[in-house]
């Protein structure tokens, strides 16, 4: 098999992998491929050595996992003599096995290390070069998230959600990247920072602040900054936001004085109708600060009818709303930033109209 096949089984694998992807949907690699003692050997070490990897997912998630890859494998296996199990692989799960891990109810109440890789659009389309079996060269966010949350809960600013990540999406095809680079970005809502870090770690962002309501989750955000290495204090900051609020005389007026917005973006805050009157007052108050800004919002459509009622707050501010066609790719056609895209999701253009 070409080594370019190979390169792109695993890493798609390995992307999956590292972003919690459910076990029952990863794309195996061929059978031809695992039984492979070369392939095995790579696949213990992008994903399951902990000695070169310390931020790898939780060790229930390994176990979900290992059990039904070492199961293809002994299914891959033609001739015992010549073929084997990796003893790597069989220690690791063994350990696993031997030690225990946490229950589900413990898991779900920690926070999980969730990679996720955010390819530009123009590698997502052709294979990785193949020089070498590190796999750390492909651009990662690494963030801590709680994984077990219902969307529209009082906690959702702890994981990422699919709005971010087909957002996350826009931004990295070409027109997307030109939105950003070298650009001064505010982001609202920002939950767990996946948009923001993205914006400062990938796509060449002047400045970005990055603001959510909720202080534990701004404390969350902060560490999540630290993790990817950008927590100086001057590409990118964290900082807390109520909308609604006065913003004459505070930070942002200030901020948006000394190195002027040019970018709004916000993914998942139009699914409360109480919170979308406090958003639009804000984001009108932020064209007043600066009238050519452009402001990028993302949304599942999970209830249209509340969806509609921020089109129509936008309408009675005179903003002009348009939007921006991505199609969401089935999950077994995406190959990283992987989202279940089966409600629609949409992204809108908003300026000030006036």
């Amino acid at each position: 098999m070409p080594m370019a096949d190979v390169d792109h089984q695993l890493r798609l694998l390995r992307r999956q992998y590292l972003q919690l992807f459910e076990p029952d949907f990863l794309a195996w690699p061929h059978p031809q491929l695992l039984r492979r003692s070369d392939a095995q050997a790579w696949l213990f070490k992008n994903l399951f050595d902990e000695s070169r990897n310390p931020r790898l997912p939780p060790q229930r998630y390994q176990l979900r996992v290992l059990r039904p890859l070492i199961a293809r494998i002994e299914k891959a296996i033609q001739d015992p003599d010549e073929d084997e199990i990796s003893d790597d692989l069989m220690g690791r799960i063994g350990a696993l096995m031997t030690h225990g891990v946490p229950s589900e109810f413990e898991t779900m109440k920690e926070r999980a290390y969730v990679t996720f890789t955010c390819l530009p659009e123009s590698r997502t389309n052709r294979n990785l070069d193949s020089d070498g079996d590190d796999a750390t060269e492909e651009p990662t966010i690494t963030l801590l998230e709680r994984r077990n949350l219902i969307s529209g809960s009082r906690t959702t600013g702890h994981r990422t959600w699919e709005a971010a990540l087909h957002l996350g999406s826009y931004l990295l095809t070409n027109p997307g990247q030109n939105l950003i680079r070298g650009k001064s970005v505010l982001e609202l809502g920002a939950g767990t920072g996946f948009l923001a870090i993205l914006c400062a770690k990938h796509l060449g962002a002047r400045r970005v602040i990055t603001t959510d309501g909720d202080e534990a989750v701004v404390d969350y955000l902060k560490e999540n900054l630290a993790l990817n290495d950008i927590d100086d204090g001057k590409l990118i900051m964290a900082r807390t936001l109520w909308w609604g609020d006065e913003l004459q005389g505070t930070w942002v007026e200030q901020a948006c004085s000394s190195d002027p917005f040019d970018v709004v973006i916000g993914a998942d805050i139009t699914y409360d109708k109480v919170a979308i009157t406090a958003l639009v007052r804000t984001l009108r108050q932020l064209f007043r600060m600066r009238h050519q800004l452009q402001v990028i919002i993302a949304g599942v459509v999970r209830n249209a009818d509340t969806f509609q009622t921020f089109q129509d707050e936008c309408a009675r501010s005179n903003f002009t709303v348009e939007e921006i066609i991505l199609a969401a790719k089935p999950m077994r056609e995406q190959t990283a930033l992987f989202y279940a895209a089966a409600v629609p999701i949409k992204i809108l253009k908003i300026t000030s109209g006036n």
